[in-house]
């Protein structure tokens, strides 16, 4: 069949114009405000169920606004460069090549080699990292020869068993402790760590997501521990069937060269989980400390939302679609844009 050469001319365009689209749409950049610390931080969120896309800007802003910090957002685009929870295409990953910080929630993906290279060099030069529920199994590389195959959360190779989860965060993934969506989670601190700096002036943490489950490792600092509850309420009485789990803990990695790295790994981080002052608190002074900024912590730091936030419950699948990362440029901005769920019956 002959297609004529206007037609040709008209879909290489339209392809070139979805690139640039896709191109432009990340990063979002929130500005440090004065007095500005001087370090720039680079926040990920893609991941498929846990709404990382309204935690991670939400977190940004108080991180931008609040504390000096300057903060770039990224998110996983499609081809019209909307936000889709969990796309394996994340422009502007090249952020990483003069980050301070990194702060990422992630799920299975599997970026093109373009795009991952800026976050292994970043490992390889062992920068702090923050990683948040899902990041655990941030990669999940189906072809066995893509040069970053070894970040692969079931990588089997004695070079780096497990992957980014188990080399970085300190451990793979492993499994749900109870039932998600219908059992919430209680993190107590663990007294011998009470004077943490992460945890100064943290208390009363009840979070949405369930539970996961943890195999500690001896290099973990194990800060708090998590109860499974009978229902998603804050007083819901304790799953006898489930004792407390390791929840957060901090560790160490080491880069190619040998320079270590700080770690603050979380097993939770829903966008509903944001909403909680005690484990927003948490992820604030955890920034501080991967930085080695502990001594900066103070435990009536403000912590409150910038610009509304009405986090949707997360679940898997759903998410709100339509939205450009320049719908939230700025700190005034509703968090999410709109509702309007993608997958929703």
């Amino acid at each position: 069949m002959n297609v004529p050469k206007s037609f040709k001319i008209y879909a290489l365009f339209a392809t070139l114009l979805s690139s640039v689209s896709s191109l432009l749409a990340n990063p979002l950049h929130y500005p440090a405000s004065e007095p500005a610390k001087g370090i720039k931080l680079v926040l990920i969120g893609d991941d498929h169920e846990y709404r990382s896309e309204e935690t991670i800007p939400a977190l940004a802003r108080i991180l931008a606004k609040h504390h000096g910090f300057d903060c770039t957002v990224l998110f996983g685009i499609d081809e019209k460069g909307e936000i889709e929870a969990g796309k394996s295409n994340i422009p502007g990953m090249e952020a990483l090549n003069d980050a301070d910080g990194l702060v990422i929630f992630a799920r299975f993906l599997a970026l093109p080699p373009e795009q991952m290279k800026h976050l292994d060099n970043y490992l390889n030069r062992g920068g702090p990292v923050i990683g948040l529920r899902t990041s655990t199994h941030a990669f999940n590389y189906k072809d066995k020869n893509d040069p970053y195959y070894k970040h692969h959360f079931r990588y089997d190779g004695d070079d780096y068993k497990a992957g980014f989860g188990h080399q970085v965060l300190g451990q793979s993934w492993v499994g749900h402790y109870g039932k998600n969506h219908q059992q919430s989670t209680r993190i107590t601190i663990i007294p011998d760590n009470a004077q943490h700096p992460i945890l100064r002036g943290v208390k009363n943490i009840h979070v949405q997501a369930g539970g996961y489950n943890a195999e500690p490792a001896d290099d973990w600092n194990i800060l708090t521990m998590a109860q499974p509850l009978m229902s998603m309420k804050a007083d819901g009485k304790p799953d006898e069937s489930k004792p407390p789990m390791a929840s957060e803990w901090t560790r160490e990695y080491t880069g190619k060269d040998g320079k270590k790295g700080r770690v603050f790994t979380s097993l939770y981080g829903a966008s509903e989980d944001l909403l909680n002052p005690g484990y927003r608190r948490m992820l604030v002074n955890a920034v501080y400390w991967s930085l080695g900024l502990e001594n900066q912590i103070k435990a009536d730091s403000n912590i409150a939302f910038v610009g509304p936030y009405k986090p949707n419950t997360f679940s898997g699948k759903t998410f709100a679609k339509g939205i450009k990362p320049s719908a939230y440029e700025g700190f005034e901005s509703p968090i999410p844009a709109h509702n309007n769920l993608a997958g929703k019956k």
